[in-house]
């Protein structure tokens, strides 16, 4: 039955995966982003979506929200958040989204949360299960699913348990690693989220979904290494503290430090399924553990890659609304700006190599530099240089790259612009944009632009012209003139 489907959070990591789903099974979308520009779809998505602008932290985006909805997901989360209230936050979010629904014609709604099973929870499952006390206070029915660790290319877990395997022959982990969980592969919580759709016998119901297996997280992590084909030795201590743990996750993997506190913090939780039944109402053939590395990682090689949680790791608030920076300001900054004049012959080349910048690629020079910039940048507390590119090729606006944010990627115009995610005393943009100067000539200019803030950002700019110089003018020289695309 095809129904009209609001899915909040359509934008994060599970929205993205489940909008093509609903899609499909032919319902009407209505994709709730808090900026358009984030939101890239298919042509086939693009006929049953509809997108609209809301931030369910802020009631007056709220207003002109469709009433007329048959079920709505609840697919929220602030675990990124730097915030220290993040719960509050999530709190603030499920009230607005219960006002909401409370006025809407809504029949069911959907929420994902954590398994939280254990007395003393983790401020992290906690806020989860608050989120679905919450959302119980609505009208409309609640159908929670709560998930243990979600395995997929892309997801948190997955690529913090990669870092761990792909970098360290030899751990000394925390206690915690022996842990108990019930991990589950990312299309068997799609299958879940999507076959309960107007499924009448999971109305009011709770449930706790997780995989076949009940494995240790220092299992997890030598199963992980089979499937990449690698030997890895793990030695538990009981000394290291959560804090210790944290700044150990922080500084070996991509994560941001409060990821790394809350995930740290909630792994003293085991997670295994108790709440049963769901297997009773959505019958599903589970995946196993290594088979979801093993179908993870496929996806990674064939640049399938749908979503990512570094595309929502955001380092502060401000930086949620892409239209504040997307017009580079031209007063009171410093600017340094490279052009190098190429044929028209090699414009496909020259656009190709500017679209395929950062992650694996490199920056075209220096990257021995930039590397350090981005391990100078962990130190401080910022994203650093780890998170790298959600696909080799292709970037669309509100992905993460590296430590920028993309705020524009318009093939057409041929122009790309970043904004600087990392530690800076100020703010940092990168232009890329190809201009025509005359028939059969082209100009590549490339524009980095920084707003200081006070003294100490002038200071900073100054102090790094030497490396701007040679940094700069190499990387767009190499733009043009590389070889390999």
């Amino acid at each position: 039955m095809c129904m009209r489907v609001l899915l909040s959070g359509a934008n994060g990591y599970i929205g993205r995966r489940l909008l093509p789903v609903l899609v499909k099974q032919g319902h009407e979308v209505i994709a709730i982003v808090r900026d358009k520009r984030t939101i890239h779809l298919s042509e086939d998505e693009k006929k049953k979506t509809k997108v609209v602008e809301a931030d369910f932290l802020k009631k007056e985006t709220l207003a002109d929200l469709p009433k007329e909805i048959d079920v709505a997901f609840y697919l929220m989360h602030s675990l990124a958040s730097e915030s220290r209230a993040f719960a509050k936050m999530e709190k603030n979010m499920a009230q607005n989204f219960v006002e909401y629904l409370n006025q809407s014609t809504a029949q069911q709604q959907v929420f994902l949360g954590g398994i939280s099973n254990d007395n003393d929870l983790s401020e992290h499952l906690n806020s989860r299960l608050q989120t679905e006390k919450e959302l119980a206070k609505a009208k409309v029915p609640l159908t929670v699913f709560r998930a243990a660790i979600i395995i997929g290319s892309g997801g948190a877990s997955f690529e913090i348990i990669r870092d761990l395997v792909e970098k360290l022959p030899f751990m000394i982990a925390p206690k915690w690693l022996n842990t108990k969980c019930q991990p589950i592969g990312i299309r068997n919580v799609i299958e879940y989220l999507s076959a309960s759709i107007g499924n009448e016998k999971t109305y009011g119901e709770v449930y706790d979904i997780g995989g076949p297996e009940i494995l240790t997280y220092k299992k997890m992590l030598l199963q992980f290494a089979e499937v990449r084909k690698m030997k890895r030795y793990i030695l538990t201590v009981p000394v290291m503290s959560p804090r210790l743990s944290s700044y150990w996750l922080y500084f070996v993997t991509a994560t941001s430090y409060r990821i790394a506190v809350n995930l740290v913090d909630s792994m003293r939780n085991e997670v295994i399924v108790k709440k049963t039944g769901v297997e009773k109402q959505i019958p599903l053939n589970l995946i196993r553990y290594k088979e979801a590395v093993s179908l993870a990682f496929n996806r990674i090689e064939q640049n399938m890659v749908i979503s990512s949680w570094t595309d929502t790791q955001l380092p502060e608030n401000k930086y949620l609304n892409l239209g504040h920076y997307i017009k580079v300001p031209q007063n009171g900054v410093f600017k340094d700006v490279q052009k190098y004049e190429f044929d028209y012959e090699r414009r496909e080349h020259v656009v190709n190599n500017i679209w395929s910048i950062g992650g694996e690629r490199g920056w075209y020079y220096g990257n021995f530099l930039w590397k350090i910039r981005g391990q100078l940048d962990k130190f401080i507390g910022g994203v650093g240089l780890r998170r790298g590119r959600r696909n080799p090729n292709l970037i669309f606006a509100g992905d993460s790259l590296d430590f920028w944010r993309v705020l524009l990627a318009d093939k057409e115009e041929e122009r790309l612009l970043l904004f600087a995610e990392m530690k800076l005393p100020g703010e940092a943009w990168l232009e890329f944009k190809v201009e025509r100067v005359g028939d059969k000539k082209l100009n590549m200019l490339q524009t980095a632009t920084f707003r200081p803030k006070g003294l100490l950002g002038r200071l900073y700019w100054f102090a790094m012209l030497p490396f701007h110089w040679f940094i700069f003018k190499n990387m767009a020289r190499n733009i043009v003139e590389f070889k390999k695309v």
